[in-house]
């Protein structure tokens, strides 16, 4: 069922009890940011900011649980989108060769025409009120972490049109606040708006943009969905809500918006004018991603509904909102990349540790040698798969899900001499480690075997450890009672070759005690709970560069695959790019929620999931050093 505005969808929230009204004055600079990211990570509702100091409500996480997406999608659970798109492409590839086979999809095709996007005669519900002077900082824009280069708008949705063929392109891309008629447009290097503004750069002309708030979640959704170029993103928002996308002209550019947005912000992006420094921003991965060169984005009008809702959300250290929205796209997508891209695939899971694209799990059917290798190049070939660093790939029935069946599946069947795989190619603009910005490397895993090389159930010895490489303190070990082949050890990385160093060492004296697979960290990372030492791990490596495999002459002796997730400096290691911090919240910040905690209705104090993190933050700035 579609939703008429971002305030139905509200009641719907509230009425199923997934939402808590703030009534508490809270600032919209860091404030609502440190209030959601608790109750983000404590599984809590949605939380809608009625005293900001504005005269719009904010509403934020709104989609954070598999319930709320599932709600703003219309479906009783995230698998139902998905198998409903099966079961249409599957009407689509049967044979109709005869004419009845021919009129039988003729229903088919007309609900499909129902969900086209169409444009509506008048003004739509987004332009009830028009602002006579337009004027960004009348809304409540976050700025979300302290070493933020200012406020942002997260959730906008970006209309653009290709300038030869007139087709639409609707991405989500981050909008920075400069002043009240001026933003940056933060279009990543590999996405549709930014090619079409590469297209108007060439013929010399501006560049109409049109930036929508809120209105039916589905559409929301839509503009972050990985779709071809040539589908239109309402198209997806018409088939999700059983119904078509009503759009309007907008006022001072000819671009068409969905007439139930709450806001609809009209300008232009000139690509003769120079670029704008941008961030930095704490971005999805957990991280800071580094100030840089966007265009300039110029307001030429600001129209809203009345009674609009402000919608916004926070990235920062996973799981944050945004785990939801991906597990949407991975239920939704995983059958159209089966049938199209690789059809050995059963399943696709993208845990939240690896922010969309840096870790992918995959269960495929194995029926003959270098298969696991061909779907890896696949589905690293297929859109924005090729942004996935780390492609694990298993058998069987197993549940992807569960993370720790998955270790010892990986630990069972992997030879890693023999199972992994190296790959150059693009990676996402916000991968701090690659080798060059947007280009570095890829590692494929082939877990679909029989079981592989033995390992010595003792596990590792850990005095041993510390004998030989004294610049190593924390160890963990999860080979011991759990069957899982790896060793964790944080390390003091004081000098360049040391890993290196470390690792012929360990080899040599025997004391991994068989273990298959060694990850370095920084020192205090041991401490985290698994999953965060995954998500830290996958952000720091550049797989091909960062790990390698040693084994005895001519393949003699038990292979072990030792990987640097360690933070990489130009001292230790010649990184010459500059490494962004983790993202925390500061201490001034932090004591302010907890003092007003008890009015906002939250419930029992939670505290700040920051915390966890201070000790690998020593400064509070966007960079390490």
């Amino acid at each position: 069922m579609p939703f008429k505005s971002l305030t139905d969808f509200i009641h719907a929230l509230e009425s199923a009890g997934e939402l808590v009204r703030i009534r508490e004055r809270v600032s919209p600079k860091l404030e609502i940011t440190e209030i959601a990211d608790r109750v983000v990570k404590s599984g809590g509702k949605a939380l809608l900011f009625e005293n900001n100091g504005t005269e719009f409500p904010v509403l934020i996480n709104a989609f954070g649980s598999d319930r709320r997406m599932s709600m703003a999608l219309g479906v009783g659970d995230l698998d139902e989108s998905g198998k409903e798109l099966d079961r249409l492409l599957q009407r689509f590839r049967s044979p109709r060769g005869s004419l009845v086979g021919k009129i039988s999809m003729l229903p088919v095709l007309s609900r499909v025409g129902s969900w086209m996007p169409k444009r509506i005669s008048g003004k739509g519900k987004c332009q009830e009120v028009i602002l006579k002077e337009p004027d960004l900082t009348r809304l409540p824009v976050l700025t979300c972490w302290p070493a933020d280069g200012g406020p942002f708008i997260t959730l906008p949705v970006v209309h653009t049109v290709d300038p030869q063929t007139g087709i639409r392109n609707v991405g989500m891309y981050r909008m920075q606040v400069f002043g009240p008629v001026l933003t940056g447009m933060h279009w990543h290097l590999h996405k549709g708006s930014a090619r079409h503004y590469e297209l108007y750069k060439k013929l010399g002309k501006r560049m109409p943009v049109s930036v929508t708030l809120g209105g039916d979640p589905a559409c929301m959704y839509a503009a972050t969905a990985p779709l071809p170029e040539q589908v239109d993103e309402y198209l997806l928002a018409g088939f999700l809500r059983k119904k078509r996308v009503e759009l309007v002209k907008c006022l001072t550019n000819d671009l068409e918006v969905p007439a139930d947005a709450d806001f609809v912000i009209e300008g232009y992006v000139d690509p003769e004018e120079e670029l704008i420094l941008e961030g930095p921003f704490g971005d999805h991965t957990g991280f800071y991603s580094l100030a840089g060169y966007y265009p300039k984005f110029h307001v030429t009008c600001i129209t809203h509904r009345r009674n609009a809702v402000y919608p916004a959300t926070v990235v920062g250290i996973p799981p944050m909102e945004d785990a939801w929205i991906g597990k949407a796209t991975e239920r939704i997508f995983r059958i159209p990349l089966k049938m199209t891209v690789a059809a050995e695939l059963d399943d696709l899971h993208m845990p939240a540790q690896g922010v969309f694209h840096n870790i992918v799990l995959g269960r495929i059917e194995n029926n003959y040698p270098g298969q696991a290798l061909k779907v890896m190049h696949a589905l690293w070939g297929a859109g924005q798969m090729m942004f996935n660093k780390i492609l694990i790939l298993l058998g069987g029935e197993i549940n992807l899900t569960d993370y720790r069946s998955v270790a010892r599946t990986i630990s069972r069947t992997v030879n890693p001499a023999r199972d992994i795989h190296f790959s150059l190619g693009p990676v996402d603009i916000l991968d701090h480690s690659s080798r060059r910005f947007a280009f570095g490397s890829k590692m494929g895993i082939d877990a679909t075997g029989k079981p592989a090389v033995k390992t010595d159930s003792a596990g590792a010895d850990l005095p041993g450890v510390r004998k030989w490489i004294p610049e190593v303190g924390e160890i963990k070990d999860l080979q011991p009672g759990e069957g899982i082949s790896l060793v964790i050890l944080g390390i003091r990385k004081s000098r360049k070759g040391l890993i290196r160093e470390a690792a012929d060492t360990l080899w040599k004296s025997g004391t991994l005690g068989g273990t298959k697979f060694v990850l370095f960290v920084d020192e205090g990372v041991c401490r985290l709970p698994s999953g965060d030492i995954a998500w830290i791990a996958a952000n720091h490596l550049d797989p091909e560069r960062d790990c390698f495999v040693i084994q005895g002459p001519e393949g003699k002796g038990y292979p072990v695959l030792f990987m640097d997730a360690t933070r990489k400096t130009y001292d230790a290691d010649g990184f010459e790019r500059e490494w962004p911090n983790m993202i925390v919240m500061d201490d001034e910040t932090i004591r302010k929620v907890d003092e007003i905690w008890e009015k906002l209705g939250i419930g029992t104090r939670i505290p700040s999931p920051s915390l966890l993190y201070k000790n690998l933050v020593f400064n509070i700035k966007a960079t390490f050093i």
